[in-house]
Protein backbone atom coordinates (compact mmCIF):
# COMPACT_ATOMS: atom_id res chain seq x y z
CA UNK A 1 0.00 0.00 0.00
CA UNK A 2 1.16 3.54 -0.71
CA UNK A 3 0.28 6.54 1.45
CA UNK A 4 1.03 10.20 0.71
CA UNK A 5 3.12 11.67 3.54
CA UNK A 6 4.75 15.09 3.43
CA UNK A 7 4.41 15.40 -0.34
CA UNK A 8 5.94 12.00 -1.11
CA UNK A 9 4.62 8.48 -1.53
CA UNK A 10 5.44 6.18 1.39
CA UNK A 11 5.26 2.42 1.01
CA UNK A 12 3.82 0.28 3.79
CA UNK A 13 3.40 -3.49 3.94
CA UNK A 14 0.04 -4.53 5.40
CA UNK A 15 0.19 -8.29 5.02
CA UNK A 16 -2.19 -7.91 2.05
CA UNK A 17 -5.04 -7.47 4.53
CA UNK A 18 -7.68 -4.77 4.70
CA UNK A 19 -7.68 -2.82 7.93
CA UNK A 20 -10.31 -3.75 10.50
CA UNK A 21 -11.42 -0.64 12.46
CA UNK A 22 -12.03 -2.80 15.53
CA UNK A 23 -8.59 -4.43 15.52
CA UNK A 24 -5.45 -3.14 17.26
CA UNK A 25 -2.78 -1.49 15.11
CA UNK A 26 0.91 -2.41 15.08
CA UNK A 27 3.47 -0.21 13.29
CA UNK A 28 6.88 -1.71 12.47
CA UNK A 29 9.86 0.65 12.00
CA UNK A 30 13.07 -0.68 10.46
CA UNK A 31 16.68 0.28 11.14
CA UNK A 32 19.51 1.83 9.15
CA UNK A 33 19.75 0.95 5.44
CA UNK A 34 16.88 -1.52 5.81
CA UNK A 35 13.24 -1.60 4.78
CA UNK A 36 9.96 -3.23 5.79
CA UNK A 37 11.12 -6.67 4.67
CA UNK A 38 13.30 -7.21 7.77
CA UNK A 39 10.04 -7.73 9.70
CA UNK A 40 8.63 -10.20 7.16
CA UNK A 41 7.88 -13.04 9.58
CA UNK A 42 6.74 -10.93 12.51
CA UNK A 43 4.56 -8.50 10.57
CA UNK A 44 2.86 -11.24 8.55
CA UNK A 45 2.09 -13.22 11.70
CA UNK A 46 0.27 -10.33 13.35
CA UNK A 47 -1.55 -9.50 10.12
CA UNK A 48 -3.12 -12.96 10.20
CA UNK A 49 -3.72 -13.02 13.94
CA UNK A 50 -6.10 -10.21 14.64
CA UNK A 51 -4.05 -7.04 14.08
CA UNK A 52 -3.80 -4.32 11.48
CA UNK A 53 -0.11 -4.13 10.67
CA UNK A 54 1.84 -1.36 8.99
CA UNK A 55 5.49 -2.12 8.18
CA UNK A 56 6.77 1.13 6.73
CA UNK A 57 9.64 2.01 4.47
CA UNK A 58 11.09 5.22 5.91
CA UNK A 59 11.63 8.14 3.49
CA UNK A 60 14.25 7.33 0.88
CA UNK A 61 14.29 3.65 1.84
CA UNK A 62 12.92 0.69 -0.06
CA UNK A 63 9.88 1.73 -2.05
CA UNK A 64 9.32 5.06 -0.30
CA UNK A 65 10.09 8.28 -2.17
CA UNK A 66 11.79 11.37 -0.82
CA UNK A 67 15.16 11.93 0.81
CA UNK A 68 16.40 10.04 3.84
CA UNK A 69 15.99 12.10 7.02
CA UNK A 70 19.04 12.41 9.27
CA UNK A 71 17.29 13.38 12.52
CA UNK A 72 15.39 11.09 14.90
CA UNK A 73 13.09 13.91 16.00
CA UNK A 74 12.16 14.66 12.38
CA UNK A 75 11.64 10.96 11.70
CA UNK A 76 9.33 10.67 14.70
CA UNK A 77 7.17 13.49 13.34
CA UNK A 78 7.15 11.77 9.95
CA UNK A 79 5.92 8.61 11.66
CA UNK A 80 3.02 10.45 13.28
CA UNK A 81 2.24 12.09 9.93
CA UNK A 82 2.13 8.60 8.45
CA UNK A 83 -0.42 7.53 11.08
CA UNK A 84 -2.52 10.57 10.16
CA UNK A 85 -2.32 9.78 6.45
CA UNK A 86 -3.24 6.13 7.10
CA UNK A 87 -6.18 7.17 9.34
CA UNK A 88 -4.69 5.34 12.33
CA UNK A 89 -5.44 6.99 15.67
CA UNK A 90 -3.37 4.77 17.97
CA UNK A 91 -0.81 2.03 17.44
CA UNK A 92 1.78 -0.10 19.15
CA UNK A 93 5.24 0.71 17.80
CA UNK A 94 7.87 -1.95 17.12
CA UNK A 95 11.24 -0.45 16.21
CA UNK A 96 14.61 -2.04 15.45
CA UNK A 97 17.88 -0.16 16.04
CA UNK A 98 17.34 3.31 14.51
CA UNK A 99 13.66 2.40 14.40
CA UNK A 100 13.68 1.88 18.16
CA UNK A 101 14.87 5.45 18.67
CA UNK A 102 12.13 6.73 16.35
CA UNK A 103 9.54 4.72 18.30
CA UNK A 104 10.90 6.04 21.60
CA UNK A 105 10.79 9.68 20.51
CA UNK A 106 7.33 9.26 18.97
CA UNK A 107 5.92 7.83 22.19
CA UNK A 108 7.43 10.68 24.21
CA UNK A 109 6.13 13.41 21.89
CA UNK A 110 2.72 11.92 21.16
CA UNK A 111 1.64 9.66 24.04
CA UNK A 112 -1.98 9.88 22.93
CA UNK A 113 -1.08 8.07 19.69
CA UNK A 114 1.03 5.22 21.09
CA UNK A 115 -0.31 2.21 23.02
CA UNK A 116 3.05 0.57 23.76
CA UNK A 117 6.57 0.35 22.36
CA UNK A 118 8.85 -2.58 21.60
CA UNK A 119 12.49 -1.52 21.32
CA UNK A 120 14.60 -4.13 19.52
CA UNK A 121 18.42 -3.96 19.55
CA UNK A 122 18.22 -0.55 21.16
CA UNK A 123 20.65 1.74 22.97
CA UNK A 124 20.64 5.34 24.13
CA UNK A 125 22.83 7.01 23.26
CA UNK A 126 23.52 4.84 20.19
CA UNK A 127 27.21 5.12 19.42
CA UNK A 128 28.45 4.94 15.82
CA UNK A 129 32.12 4.44 15.03
CA UNK A 130 34.02 7.21 13.26
CA UNK A 131 35.35 4.75 10.69
CA UNK A 132 31.87 3.52 9.82
CA UNK A 133 30.51 7.04 9.44
CA UNK A 134 33.43 8.03 7.22
CA UNK A 135 32.95 5.01 4.98
CA UNK A 136 29.20 5.68 4.74
CA UNK A 137 29.81 9.35 3.91
CA UNK A 138 32.08 8.27 1.06
CA UNK A 139 29.52 5.70 -0.14
CA UNK A 140 32.28 3.14 0.29
CA UNK A 141 31.12 -0.47 0.12
CA UNK A 142 33.30 -1.21 3.12
CA UNK A 143 30.60 0.44 5.27
CA UNK A 144 28.22 -2.37 4.34
CA UNK A 145 30.94 -4.92 5.02
CA UNK A 146 31.57 -3.48 8.50
CA UNK A 147 27.89 -3.52 9.36
CA UNK A 148 27.47 -7.07 8.12
CA UNK A 149 30.46 -8.21 10.15
CA UNK A 150 29.16 -6.55 13.30
CA UNK A 151 25.46 -7.33 12.94
CA UNK A 152 25.59 -11.11 13.22
CA UNK A 153 26.94 -13.26 16.02
CA UNK A 154 29.95 -15.36 15.05
CA UNK A 155 28.09 -18.71 14.82
CA UNK A 156 25.43 -17.24 12.53
CA UNK A 157 28.02 -15.92 10.10
CA UNK A 158 28.75 -19.57 9.36
CA UNK A 159 25.13 -20.31 8.48
CA UNK A 160 22.50 -22.28 10.34
CA UNK A 161 19.53 -20.05 9.60
CA UNK A 162 16.18 -21.13 11.00
CA UNK A 163 14.64 -20.24 7.63
CA UNK A 164 15.76 -23.04 5.25
CA UNK A 165 17.55 -21.75 2.17
CA UNK A 166 18.01 -18.20 3.45
CA UNK A 167 21.53 -16.76 3.47
CA UNK A 168 21.46 -14.24 6.30
CA UNK A 169 24.58 -12.21 5.60
CA UNK A 170 24.05 -12.35 1.84
CA UNK A 171 20.49 -11.09 2.15
CA UNK A 172 21.56 -8.32 4.53
CA UNK A 173 24.30 -7.22 2.15
CA UNK A 174 22.00 -7.13 -0.85
CA UNK A 175 19.42 -5.11 1.06
CA UNK A 176 22.00 -2.47 1.96
CA UNK A 177 23.39 -2.43 -1.58
CA UNK A 178 19.93 -1.57 -2.91
CA UNK A 179 19.83 1.65 -0.89
CA UNK A 180 20.44 4.95 -2.62
CA UNK A 181 23.71 6.81 -2.10
CA UNK A 182 23.71 8.76 1.14
CA UNK A 183 20.92 6.83 2.86
CA UNK A 184 23.18 4.85 5.17
CA UNK A 185 25.11 7.95 6.22
CA UNK A 186 21.88 9.82 6.99
CA UNK A 187 20.67 6.91 9.11
CA UNK A 188 23.92 6.57 11.02
CA UNK A 189 24.10 10.32 11.61
CA UNK A 190 20.57 10.22 13.03
CA UNK A 191 21.64 7.50 15.47
CA UNK A 192 24.82 9.31 16.46
CA UNK A 193 23.19 12.70 16.97
CA UNK A 194 20.14 11.60 18.93
CA UNK A 195 20.71 12.89 22.47
CA UNK A 196 17.16 12.90 23.81
CA UNK A 197 16.77 9.18 24.45
CA UNK A 198 16.98 9.15 28.23
CA UNK A 199 14.81 12.25 28.62
CA UNK A 200 12.24 10.79 26.26
CA UNK A 201 12.23 7.47 28.13
CA UNK A 202 11.73 9.21 31.48
CA UNK A 203 8.47 10.74 30.25
CA UNK A 204 6.96 7.59 28.74
CA UNK A 205 4.23 5.83 30.70
CA UNK A 206 3.00 3.25 28.21
CA UNK A 207 4.28 -0.35 28.53
CA UNK A 208 7.65 -1.00 26.90
CA UNK A 209 9.64 -4.04 25.84
CA UNK A 210 13.42 -3.90 25.48
CA UNK A 211 14.53 -6.90 23.42
CA UNK A 212 18.32 -7.11 23.39
CA UNK A 213 20.95 -9.34 21.81
CA UNK A 214 23.51 -10.88 24.13
CA UNK A 215 26.07 -10.88 21.32
CA UNK A 216 25.06 -7.57 19.77
CA UNK A 217 28.15 -5.55 18.80
CA UNK A 218 26.31 -2.71 17.07
CA UNK A 219 24.13 -1.92 20.10
CA UNK A 220 25.49 -3.93 23.05
CA UNK A 221 22.99 -4.86 25.73
CA UNK A 222 24.98 -2.89 28.32
CA UNK A 223 24.40 0.29 26.27
CA UNK A 224 20.66 -0.01 26.99
CA UNK A 225 20.99 -0.07 30.80
CA UNK A 226 20.35 3.62 31.39
CA UNK A 227 17.48 3.62 28.90
CA UNK A 228 15.86 0.66 30.64
CA UNK A 229 16.21 2.35 34.04
CA UNK A 230 14.52 5.49 32.71
CA UNK A 231 11.42 3.66 31.45
CA UNK A 232 8.61 3.46 34.02
CA UNK A 233 6.99 0.23 32.78
CA UNK A 234 9.46 -1.98 30.95
CA UNK A 235 10.04 -5.66 30.39
CA UNK A 236 13.62 -6.57 29.47
CA UNK A 237 14.46 -9.72 27.52
CA UNK A 238 17.95 -10.65 26.36
CA UNK A 239 18.46 -13.30 23.68
CA UNK A 240 21.81 -14.72 24.87
CA UNK A 241 23.31 -15.96 21.60
CA UNK A 242 21.86 -13.28 19.32
CA UNK A 243 23.47 -10.41 17.45
CA UNK A 244 22.07 -7.13 16.16
CA UNK A 245 20.12 -8.57 13.23
CA UNK A 246 17.86 -10.48 15.58
CA UNK A 247 14.86 -10.79 13.23
CA UNK A 248 17.11 -12.85 10.93
CA UNK A 249 19.17 -14.68 13.53
CA UNK A 250 16.36 -15.69 15.88
CA UNK A 251 13.09 -14.94 14.08
CA UNK A 252 10.97 -17.29 16.17
CA UNK A 253 12.32 -15.97 19.47
CA UNK A 254 11.66 -12.39 18.39
CA UNK A 255 8.15 -13.29 17.30
CA UNK A 256 7.46 -15.13 20.56
CA UNK A 257 8.51 -12.12 22.65
CA UNK A 258 6.42 -9.76 20.52
CA UNK A 259 3.44 -12.08 20.87
CA UNK A 260 3.76 -12.03 24.65
CA UNK A 261 4.08 -8.27 24.69
CA UNK A 262 1.47 -7.28 22.11
CA UNK A 263 -1.17 -9.94 22.63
Amino acid sequence: MRVRVGGHDAFVYTGSRNADPAAPNVLFVHGAANDHSVFALQSRYFAYHGCNIFAVDLPGHGNSAGEALDCVETLSEWLIAFLDAANVQRAALVGHSLGSLIALESAARHPERVDRIALLATAAPMAVSVELLAAAAANDHVAFEMINGWSFSAPRQLGGNQWPGVWMTGNAMRLMERMRAGVLHADLAACRDYANGLSAAAGIRCPALALLGGRDVMAPARAARDLVKALADVRVVTLPQCGHSMMSEQPDAVLDELRRFLQ
